[in-house]
């Protein structure tokens, strides 16, 4: 029987769009034609409101792949006033459902108009056009039978950019092939590729577990990291940004060496990255694990990092074999309370 094919679901986390809300409808020019009034006065409506365009996060959306092939997002017109006063139906809104982590830019300007962090969290990206105003509006004892009438307003028009940062208690920073995505899968009970290669995780990933009290840490496995990140290789900015929305830096280094760099060197590394990228990342809390310690060769690079950094206290884990990471768990929530 052949092996099923894996096929990976798409993590979109930024997306350039054109969105426009709806016109305003007219105001109508009308008459009251009645059978005893042959002179009838004004009676045009007023026209409906354009529909808006409104954001809304959405602790269900994970990604902003539903916008991916979308161009041209445009709100529903309002129709035009009618005789009798009849008011024109308003244009529904469109209400654009993103996930919590949400940066929203003009790109016309370059202005942050929206960062969308809390459920629920509900904002007008463009408002819907006013409806016009019909004769009946005009009327007045010098001027019983007006002509006037004003046209609805163009709805708001916009060149926006989403971009997607994870929010997550717990941003785990490692390397490439550093044990990240096995350390979500027994910690996170998160699903994720593990392969023994580089860069078998492409896209952040985010799992969360229990505290005793039922409260739930969410952790983000943010793509490795590689030397000269922020200069942008190996996609690295695309990667670092997502750090950013994490409360507690979670290094994690690989003690076998297998890759043939010593956990010392990758905990310099990965810190002079973090400040190249945004220096105040660096101030944040932080707990430093090195991980693969079931391997014989861990043995060396813990006493090399013990004498490296002799003031920093650290974690020694199995995330495969499941070793350290009740210690570890109880850390990690201690630090982010």
């Amino acid at each position: 029987m052949p092996a099923p094919i894996l096929i990976p679901i798409m993590f979109t986390d930024r997306v350039k769009l054109e969105v426009l809300a709806g016109k305003g409808g007219d105001g109508a020019v009308a008459w009251i034609r009645a059978k005893y009034i042959p002179k009838g006065g004004p009676c045009g409506g007023d026209g409906g409101d354009g529909g808006s365009i409104i954001l809304k996060t959405s602790t269900h959306q994970s990604s902003l792949e539903s916008y991916r092939n979308r161009k041209l997002i445009k709100a529903q017109d309002g129709e035009k006033g009618g005789s009798n006063l009849c008011h024109g139906k308003n244009g529904e809104d469109l209400i654009l459902e993103v996930p919590c982590g949400t940066l929203v830019k003009d790109i016309e300007t370059g202005e942050v108009l929206f960062d969308l962090t809390e459920p629920n969290q509900t904002v007008v990206l463009c408002p819907g056009g006013k409806g016009g105003k019909g004769n009946d509006t005009f009327k007045s004892p010098t001027n019983r039978a007006p002509y006037q009438f004003t046209p609805g307003e163009p709805g708001i028009h916009r060149f926006v950019e989403f971009e997607l940062k994870l929010i997550a208690d717990v941003g785990l920073i490692g390397f490439p092939n550093a044990g990240k995505s096995t350390l979500i899968n027994q910690v996170g009970k998160l699903d994720v590729k593990i392969a023994p290669y580089p860069f078998t995780t492409l896209v952040p990933n985010l799992g969360f577990f229990e505290t005793p009290s039922k409260e739930r840490v969410f952790i983000a496995d943010i793509p490795g990291i590689i030397e000269g990140a922020h200069y942008n290789k190996g996609l690295g900015l695309e990667f670092l940004r997502h750090i950013e929305r994490t409360r507690l830096l979670l290094f994690i280094m690989d003690a076998s060496g297998i890759d043939g760099r010593t956990p010392a060197f990758d905990f310099k590394v990965l810190r002079k990255e973090l400040q190249e990228y945004n220096d105040e990342l660096l101030s944040r809390p932080y707990l430093v694990v090195l991980n693969k310690i079931d391997e014989e060769s861990s043995t060396d690079n813990i006493a090399d990092f013990t004498k490296a950094f002799p003031k920093e206290k650290f974690f020694l884990i199995s995330a495969k074999d499941g070793i350290g990471l009740d210690e570890l768990k109880k850390a990690i929530i201690s630090k982010i309370k």
